[in-house]
């Protein structure tokens, strides 16, 4: 190897994956730089041998590669593995002494030692060159693609594109419900099925996964009662002598969760203080293994793996005092109830007491104790027992838990909005001090055993409502956790945390849905074998089957590693926690125990970002003083002259033992010679660095910007934990802040919470960009810079609403109270050198700090930008981002200097009105209190004020002098409000017109530059409120004049016929103009256009009928605030009228509908209208009656000629008067009998007339009566054809003579036609004028419909647009003209016209 090997100080070869190798700790230690033909992406170490993956796909191995058949023992270089030439390597893992490689494909292919089945082929012991591995689904029909392998010494995982976990190899670090080892064939991990698993580690024999929380879809499941895998109860009830303690420290030696059967897409609810687990199970059918001998060798092979220590069906021996089980409880377990009847569980509680207690004499014996874990269970089976517990001690309690279910107490003491600003541990090393002693107290507990105390005293609760109910009381009390705490106490908790915790919410915004942005919520997993306290679960016991390590919880882990027997986690806070085997200081601490998550012993500052664990040593890439990584090494040392490995096990067990090793992680001298490093690897004894050159300051500007990142996601998380918490957390904040400032520090707090989450998340991304890409594609920030901008903008307005309120100044007793009078944690957070500060000005500073990150962003971006070409891609993509963010920065200031601006102008003007005007998202601009601005014309006496808001001008008036000075304040909204400046005359006035909807002010300014300034001030404001920007009031403003025409919202509040109706749409210089909807508060509903503030053109009116409790509905034109023109109006009482209107009344040719013809009175009239009354010619239809008028009207009235037509054959036409046949008229009978004459009322006769009969004989007198009742007649018979039957035979009746003549008729119809064609008078006009007001007509109506595309048919569509194209002619009309013409009005008309 010694031609590829040179010293890493120099400084000629590659500029990308620089790889440098070394081996422990010393001083005189100088890595190795190997050389290879491309950079290196990926190394993964094993015991004794290594794996490289270079750019473009190609697998190298070096170092002791025993199953290499036709090689030697010892590579001495690199070796280029050619079984996986053509296939590209996207990831390589390395176990002990076997090695696997994934392709772009997604197939595995492994190699090396197969002993143990680690390889996945069975028959063979060991694989000489990589060969592919398949995971088949259980069907065998598909191959499972794969992301990524990690192998162990006997036993390999792999993660799956849908993120599930396979296992194959020896022993229980499969967490495969195996009998049998090796385990030849992958098989899926059950356990983790239908969890979505981000990454996975294998130690020596010991398994980690790093997987998602679930989401709040999967936390709801029916109830558990009983483990599946061991058939325990959950939960236990101990009878005292005045209260019932309830535990859940239920502990399954198998390691498994408690689960159920049922299909899973159920989930399951965990209690509240414990995160969410899954619930799926494999085989749940599956019988336990017998125990074997718990004295026998945790650490065996994989073919003796049955007989390792774990326990699997039952707890060790108890005590030969304890009683064993009643039968009770065997038929508890059969009953739908566990706890059937009072006597029942008064004896089962005594024998499970007693039970309780001999477990607890046989723990402290320390033979294998069995320790309680935390486990999922849902809360139903909770509640299900305290009822059955409550039943048991009496009726009363009972009915007090009816009233409040367990799940209510708990949402209302733990609500879960907490969990997003609570997740974050406290980073200051006294909180690490108090957990650390918290835990080592509780060694009766397995599960919880790294929960924050704070959560610890949440869990300790008590029933409220049952704590009162004379000597009984029901506790709940989680094993993790000393003795109960006293009711009292409870319940200030209670209180104080429930006020505290309704202030935080802390869902939404957060994109962690989204597969692009890394995810925080995570947990980690562990199984396999534990006698180092690897699995860092508190005790030394081995587990089957993955168990969550609940201390992780809520502490953002990014990425875990595993080393020999030590493991270790990665947050997002760039702390690193660690636990297993410490012998050789490999955990970066000495605290004991070791069996728990603990965190390693680093300096303040020092930020880690990368972390990788070897056999007994462990390397950790972090942040320091400089923008170039530093790296720290904790684990075994070395003498100097063995750094190259050579010393012999003895010597090193020797050396250990003289405590050659780390105290705590330490600084390698050399790191900063290896240029910037981009990952680090350990595994075996070795160490490994990956590094890039700083070509152009690219690859310095990519670790800045990472940097910066971390530290500021670092800072957010103290001020969220040291500040916002404790000020929640105060049981008084609500009292001192009252309601609006509670509610705005509740949104503000979300607001941080949320920015805070979004920063982790992006640090994560970064990170992860430097240890892989190195790509600026790939910057969240680029491709998703408006979800940044608007929470920076978000967030900014939170904290101004809240310091405009003065949130920040009520603050000052209680931040007094949480910091003291010296707050030097808040000087040191808000970066404050100023001495003598006070408090509610470094809080104010504190939660301006966020936005100055914005200015870090644009010149980083910058910085990078600087490293392309300018006509590049990626240049134009940074530079736009950067800009993006120096803009908003500039805006963000505004918005602070506003904030500030009208805190100060609320402080220096206190009163009632002012008070009244004080609102969160209102920011002051200008006031007149230098009376800059008064009204034209005003009294001598009188004072005005004008004030001028981001969303409003308010007029304040008084009387001077006046105690108080304003005693009136009207305010006029900035959308709705004009301002135009006065045209100034010898007078020297400088005016401003001010237009409102409903009031004109003339405004006169002391001086030109004052006119100017109001303005340009308020012409900016209201162009700002009617963008959007008004609550921001922050934008550039370059516009120098709004627009005249708008769109806005404007309730009227004078007296008239607006009065408090409310319109919203189009303005036009202070009046509606355009489409809107008004409406009135008694229910009325205009929608449709105006003009200069009245209904104008087509809309729609809705008016109640209090009467009838029904609406009466218009559907047509206006005019001037009235209908005028073709409409239908609807009336409540079911008639309708579809004609003309004029000034708001039926006025033209129209027709009326009454009822239907199911109804009693149906009738219908088309005719012509005046003044909303039937005047003029019309046709009225009785259906009822049978009749059918045609002829004049007046006033409602038949008035005139007229034509009446009966269903029994009766015809009259004649004259009418006051609606009845009144004067000359002829009637015609159904057998051709006529009357000629005189009529009085409706087919009455009165006076003289002519009878003919159908014979032709005829009576000619004086007539009276009504027809068919019976006439009197006085007059002659004539029998003309006796007598001159020549003469007066063909003398008919000629009908037609009395009715109304065609000329009369419709005249409203040919009025309103000539009137549409834009003709003065009939006949008169121009034909181009006419063939305009067609297609004016065309176009609106085309218009109408379109606003309506429900009623328009493809036809009818099609139709309107052939009449787009008017046909033109000039002079004499032909032949052909006239057809085309005829087809254009066929068209519109119909063919009927």
């Amino acid at each position: 190897m010694e031609p590829q090997r040179r010293s890493s100080e120099d400084d000629d070869g590659g500029e990308r994956g620089l790889l440098h190798c070394w081996r422990g700790y010393s001083y005189s230690v100088v890595p190795e730089r190997l050389l290879l033909p491309r950079p290196v992406l990926q190394v993964a170490l094993g015991a004794q041998h290594g794996v490289l993956l270079v750019e473009g796909g190609q697998v190298y191995t070096f170092g002791e590669l025993s199953w290499k058949q036709s090689q030697a023992f010892q590579a001495a270089e690199p070796t280029l593995e050619n079984a996986l030439s053509g296939q590209r390597v996207v990831a390589v893992a390395a176990g002990s002494f076997h090695s696997g490689a994934v392709t772009e494909d997604g197939s595995v292919h492994m190699w090396g030692d197969n002993g143990a089945g680690q390889c996945g082929l069975s028959g063979l012991s060991c694989v000489p060159n990589p060969t592919p591995v398949a995971l088949l689904d259980p069907g065998g029909a598909q191959t499972v693609p794969v992301l990524e392998l990690a192998c162990g010494e006997k036993h390999s995982l792999a993660l799956t594109v849908q993120r599930e976990v396979w296992a194959w190899g020896s022993g229980c670090q499969l967490g495969l419900n195996a009998s049998v080892f090796p385990v030849w064939k992958p098989q899926k991990v059950e356990q983790l099925a239908g969890r979505y698993v981000l990454q996975v580690a294998c130690g020596a024999s010991h398994s980690l996964a790093l997987v998602r929380c679930l989401g709040p879809e999967g936390v709801h499941r029916p109830p558990v009662d009983k483990c599946n895998q061991c058939n325990q109860l959950l939960y236990t009830m101990t009878d005292k002598e005045d209260h019932v303690i309830i535990s859940d420290s239920h502990y399954c030696p198998m390691g498994v969760e408690a689960r159920e059967d049922p299909p899973p897409t159920q989930t399951l609810k965990t209690s509240p203080s414990e995160p969410i687990l899954p619930s799926y199970s494999s085989s749940a059918s599956t019988p336990a293994a017998p125990v074997p001998d718990p004295t026998l060798d945790l650490v065996s092979g994989p073919q003796d793996s049955q007989k390792a220590g774990l326990t699997i069906g039952e707890h060790p021996p108890a005590d030969s005092d304890a009683p064993a089980p009643s039968k009770a409880v065997a038929s508890a377990a059969v009953k739908s109830s566990p706890y059937p009847d009072e006597q029942e569980v008064k004896e089962y509680l005594r024998k499970l007491s007693d039970a309780s207690q001999a477990e607890a004499k046989m723990a402290a014996g320390g033979l294998h104790a069995l320790k309680p874990s935390s486990l999922g269970r849902g809360s139903s089976a909770l509640n299900s027992l305290v009822a059955s517990c409550a039943s048991a001690v009496g009726e009363r309690v009972a009915s007090t838990y009816e009233a409040l279910s367990l799940k209510r107490m708990m949402n209302f003491y733990l609500p879960s909005r907490l969990e997003v600003l609570s997740g974050t541990a406290d980073n200051t090393a006294e909180r690490v001090r108090r957990e650390e002693s918290v835990q080592a107290k509780k060694s009766s507990s397995t599960g919880d055993i790294h929960e924050e105390e704070a959560e610890g005293l949440r869990r300790r609760l008590s029933l409220p409502g049952l704590l009162s109910q004379g000597r009984y009381a029901v506790h709940l009390l989680s094993s993790s956790y000393g003795p109960l705490l006293s009711p009292r106490l409870l319940r200030k908790m209670g209180r104080s945390k429930t006020r505290a915790f309704a202030l935080t919410p802390m869902g939404g915004g957060i994109p962690e849905d989204q597969e692009v942005f890394p995810i925080l919520q995570t947990e980690v997993w562990s199984w396999g074998h534990g006698e180092h306290g690897e699995l860092g679960h508190g005790d030394n016991l081995a587990r089957l089957q993955p168990l969550c390590i609940k201390s992780l919880n809520k502490k953002e882990v990014i990425r875990v590693a595993a080393g020999a027997h030590h493991s270790i986690a990665l947050t997002a806070q760039s702390q690193v926690y660690s636990w297993g085997s410490n012998l050789s200081g490999q955990l970066g601490h000495m605290e004991t125990p070791s069996t728990i998550p603990r965190l390693a012993k680093l300096s303040e500052g020092i930020r880690v970002w990368d972390a990788s664990a070897g056999e007994r040593h462990t390397l950790l890439l972090a942040d320091g003083d400089c923008i170039q990584p530093i790296i720290y090494y904790s684990g075994q040392q070395v003498k100097e002259g063995q750094e190259g490995g050579g010393m012999e096990e003895g010597e090193e067990e020797k050396d250990e033992r003289a405590g050659g090793y780390t105290q705590q992680p330490v600084l390698l001298p050399f790191c900063m010679n290896l240029g910037y490093v981009s990952s680090v690897v350990a595994g075996g004894r070795r160490c490994v660095a990956l590094s890039d050159r700083n070509v152009m300051g690219f690859i310095a500007s990519l670790h800045e910007l990472a940097s910066a990142e971390r530290k500021f996601y670092c800072k957010l998380c103290d001020v969220k934990s040291q500040v916002i918490r404790p000020l929640l957390e105060l049981e008084s904040l609500s009292t001192v802040l009252g309601p609006m400032a509670t509610e705005l520090l509740q949104t503000l707090a979300g607001r941080f919470s949320m920015l805070s989450h979004l920063t982790g998340q992006h640090a994560a991304s970064l990170t992860a960009n430097l240890r892989r890409g190195r790509d600026v594609n790939s910057f969240l920030i680029l491709e998703n810079s408006s979800i940044f901008l608007d929470l920076y903008n978000d967030y900014c307005s939170a904290v101004g609403n809240f310091f405009v309120m003065g949130g920040f100044h009520a603050l000052t007793k209680p931040s007094l109270d949480i910091f003291g009078k010296s707050p030097e944690l808040l000087q040191r957070l808000s970066e404050c050198s100023e001495e003598n500060t006070a408090t509610s000005d470094l809080l104010v500073t504190l939660f301006y700090l966020p936005t100055q990150h914005l200015h870090e962003y644009s010149r980083l971006l910058l910085k990078l930008a600087t490293c392309f070409e300018v006509s590049s891609g990626d240049y134009q993509k940074l530079q736009d981002s950067c800009s993006k963010f120096e803009a908003l920065t500039l805006q963000l200031k505004r918005k602070r200097k506003e904030a500030e601006y009208t805190f100060h102008f609320w402080k220096s003007f206190p009163g009632k009105m002012t008070d009244s005007l004080r609102k969160p998202h209102r920011r002051l601009i200008y006031e007149s209190s230098n009376k800059s601005l008064t009204v034209q014309n005003a009294g001598r006496f009188s004072v005005n004020w004008f004030i001028l808001f981001n969303d409003s001008l308010v007029h304040a008036q008084g009387v001077a002098p006046c105690k108080n000075l304003f005693s009136t304040h009207h305010i006029f909204a900035l959308a709705t409000l004009w301002v135009d400046p006065t045209p100034e005359d010898d007078s020297g006035l400088h005016g401003l017109k001010v237009v409102t909807p409903e009031e004109t002010l003339t405004l006169l300014a002391s001086s030109s530059a004052e006119k100017t300034k109001w303005l340009r001030a308020i012409n900016q404001a209201v162009d700002q409120a009617l963008s959007g920007a008004g609550q921001d009031a922050g934008s550039s403003g370059l516009k120098s004049e709004p627009p005249i025409s708008r769109t806005a919202s404007y309730t009227f509040y004078k007296d008239g016929r607006l009065k408090d109706a409310t319109y919203e749409g189009r303005w036009l210089s202070g009046k509606p103009h355009g489409r809107g909807i008004l409406k009135w508060p008694d229910g009325r509903i205009y929608t449709g256009s105006f003009k200069n503030g009245l209904e104008d053109g087509f809309g729609e009116f809705v008016c109640p009928n209090k009467m009838l409790n029904k609406d009466d509905l218009y559907h047509g034109y206006w005019k001037e605030g009235k209908m005028h023109g073709l409409g239908t109006y609807r009336y409540a009482s079911g008639e309708v009228y579809d004609g003309s209107f004029q000034d708001g009344m039926r006025q033209g040719h129209g027709m009326l509908r009454s009822g239907k013809h199911n109804t009693s009175s149906p009738s219908v009239f088309i005719g012509h209208w005046l003044q909303d009354k039937k005047t003029g010619y019309g046709v009225f239809d009785d259906i009822t009656k049978g009749e059918k008028y045609m002829g004049m009207w007046q006033d409602h009235q038949r008035q005139g000629m007229g034509v009446v037509v009966t269903q029994f054959g009766l015809y009259y036409e004649g004259a009418f008067k006051d609606n009845k046949m009144m004067g000359t008229g002829i009637l015609l009978s159904e057998d051709d009998t006529t009357y000629e004459g005189e009529f009085s009322d409706d087919w009455t006769l009165t006076g003289k007339g002519v009878l003919t009969m159908p014979n032709g004989d005829y009576l000619e007198g004086s007539f009276s009566g009504e027809w068919g009742s019976g006439l009197k007649v006085t007059g002659s018979y004539f029998k003309p054809n006796l007598f001159d039957a020549e003469k007066d035979k063909n003398q008919a009746v000629k009908l037609g003579r009395l009715s109304v003549r065609a000329e009369e008729k419709w005249k409203a119809v040919f009025e309103e036609c000539w009137s549409q064609l834009g003709c003065e008078t009939p006949g008169q006009g121009e034909h181009l004028k006419a063939w305009e007001n067609i297609a004016v007509a065309l176009t609106s109506n085309r218009q109408q419909i379109q606003d309506s595309p429900e009623t328009l048919s493809r036809s009818h569509s099609k139709t309107l647009e052939s009449l787009e194209v008017i046909p033109q002619y000039e002079g004499p009309v032909t032949i052909e003209r006239y057809h085309s013409i005829r087809l254009y009005l066929i068209k519109i008309y119909g063919p009927d016209c």
